[in-house]
């Protein structure tokens, strides 16, 4: 029996990722995640992507905001993009994409890191998973 998963924006991510080796393997490593962000988002948008940086993530308890975020970069309007330039990716960065999707209405994200080794982790949340998502404003 063969299975086949279809992943929720996949052609997009794709086409992300592709913009992610092209960028590393021009630039490498050793630049401030600022660089990366420029770079990637320049090339995005010459690649016929809709790219916002530093996009505002509002966390609200009991209709107060308790928290403001900036998401590196978000695409179409449909997956986050959250960029590193460290030496490898741990658990802190994947948790820190994850509560990015718990307090939006994107389901997928892409955690990029430009480190010594390109290396990325593709996450995914469902909006059914987050209840009525009444604690969301606009985002």
């Amino acid at each position: 029996m063969r299975w086949i998963v279809t992943l929720l924006h996949s052609s997009l991510t794709e086409q992300i990722l592709k913009c992610f080796y092209d960028v590393y393997n021009l630039l490498g490593s050793g630049f401030q995640e600022k660089v990366y962000e420029n770079a990637i988002a320049f090339y995005m948008r010459q690649n016929g992507l809709t790219v916002v940086q530093q996009s505002p993530i509002q966390v609200y308890f009991l209709n107060q905001i308790v928290g403001e975020y900036f998401a590196d970069i978000v695409v179409n309007d449909l997956v986050i993009v959250e960029l590193k330039a460290v030496a490898a990716l741990n658990a802190q960065h994947e948790a820190q994409l994850l509560n990015y999707l718990k307090a939006t209405r994107f389901e997928v994200g892409l955690l990029l890191n430009f480190g010594p080794k390109p290396d990325f982790k593709r996450k995914a949340t469902s909006n059914e998973g987050k209840g009525n998502l009444n604690w969301l404003k606009s985002s």
